[in-house]
């Protein structure tokens, strides 16, 4: 099977070729083919599946050469985060420039100017967040009167984030014989009412199931002593490999960061308490490398889509069985292998024995202590430097951008007054 055959234009295959992607993934191969012929979707897939391009390439293929007038665009991609906004548009803009088309990054914590002006010009697609779409819309920038395709990615996280009032909102905005695509991990009940309010007679397409237990990916639960805990996590850390370590708080992921940084490893933090700038740097950095390990929190990790993050570790065990699966879905993507490795003590044993049964995962219990041949052979473990790492300063926050912030908003629509909190 290739791009071609399932109806993607010829300049956008060659484009793909040249990037190194000749042969489609199954949530591409099942939903390009409808997406192109104009039916709305509703694909489920596990993050890392391959979903940017499975609604991207209709997307382009349906739009091509056309042109957009002035703050009306004719396609709009709706995302959870300003950080996976960010990743789909620098997906997107190089094989839309091949198809005669433009698009534009619509989020918070950015400049309005350049948002602004792309809209007055006319662009025809929009990758959006819906705090900022909403601000535009409010100041008759954004018009959505001429959208033919909307994309709802991650529509799981987009609910669970509290964005379901936004979003309807949006979608009330926009033509109802509009064609609608939704890709999401899980189907919950508020996602359901998106499909049967918005989405006419869907196709519906299933890649993976709800669970992580996926068979490129292992799971292990390390049972230790508490005193041993920061001991195993720096090791852990100096691994050879991209890593990602999950805690509850903001202040305990800078907490953590700051110990590794000292034990000499090369580390970033990334939670909703930084800078868009700082958090768009600590990304990037991860990355491309220059730091391997990450630290971050539930709510901005929805945002981290990272190929090759070959270990995930829980050193707070998740909340619930849902956030068990978000958090291992950056690990094991686009059919790659990766590790997902839940820290705890002997009396936090039976919970997280219960949490990962309610996740559908089957996961090994070992005990280990540091150093231990177990923990070396599960994560790649070996003794950090003990030589402290510096990162760079972090750069003041300027006095134009947003905080990472909710706020509140008011938005009529027709005779009806939305109201509550603003989507970053």
């Amino acid at each position: 099977m290739s791009f071609e055959s399932l109806g993607v234009s010829p300049e956008i295959v060659s484009m793909l070729s040249k990037q190194g992607i000749s042969s489609p993934f199954p949530i591409q191969i099942a939903t390009i083919p409808d997406a192109i012929a104009g039916r709305d979707v509703l694909g489920r897939g596990q993050t890392g599946s391959g979903k940017t391009l499975a609604f991207g390439l209709p997307v382009l293929t349906r739009l091509a050469g056309r042109k957009a007038k002035a703050r009306k665009p004719l396609a709009l991609v709706l995302a959870p985060t300003r950080e996976l906004a960010m990743q789909i548009h620098d997906a997107l803009v190089p094989l839309a420039h091949k198809v005669g088309l433009n698009s534009q990054l619509i989020a918070g914590g950015m400049p309005y100017r350049k948002q602004i002006d792309a809209l007055r010009a006319g662009v025809p697609i929009l990758v959006a967040t819906p705090g900022r779409l909403m601000d535009l819309m409010e100041k008759g920038e954004a018009d959505l009167s001429s959208v033919e395709i909307v994309v709802l990615d991650e529509a799981d996280q987009m609910v669970d984030l509290g964005f379901l009032p936004a979003v309807q909102l949006i979608l009330n905005a926009t033509p109802a014989k509009g064609q609608r695509l939704l890709f999401s991990a899980t189907l919950d009940k508020r996602v359901q009412s998106l499909v049967k309010s918005y989405l006419k007679d869907p196709v519906q397409h299933s890649v993976n199931t709800e669970t992580a237990s996926v068979t490129t990916m292992d799971h292990h639960v390390l049972v230790m002593h508490p005193e041993h805990k920061d001991i195993v996590t720096a090791q852990i850390a100096a691994r050879d490999g991209r890593t990602l370590f999950f805690v509850r708080t903001q202040r305990g992921a800078d907490r953590l960061a700051d110990k590794l940084a000292l034990q000499g490893v090369p580390v970033g933090s990334l939670h909703g308490g930084k800078s868009q700038a700082v958090r768009t740097r600590t990304l990037n950095d991860f990355r491309s490398g220059e730091t391997l390990t990450l630290v971050a929190t539930d709510v901005a990790a929805r945002g981290i889509h990272v190929d090759d993050i070959s270990l995930v570790v829980h050193v707070d065990p998740p909340a619930d069985p849902k956030d068990y699966l978000h958090r291992a879905g950056r690990t094991a993507r686009a059919g790659e292998s990766g590790t997902v490795v839940t820290l705890t003590t002997s009396k936090q044993k039976h919970v997280v024995k219960s949490l990962t049964e309610k996740a559908g995962v089957e996961a090994a219990f070992v005990r280990v202590e540091p150093h231990a041949k177990e923990l070396v052979s599960i994560t790649g473990s070996r003794e950090p430097s003990g030589v402290p790492w510096h990162p760079k300063p972090e750069p003041s926050r300027s006095s134009g951008s947003r905080r990472d912030k909710p706020k509140t908003y008011g938005f009529q629509h027709g005779k009806k007054r939305y109201g509550g909190k603003r989507p970053a």
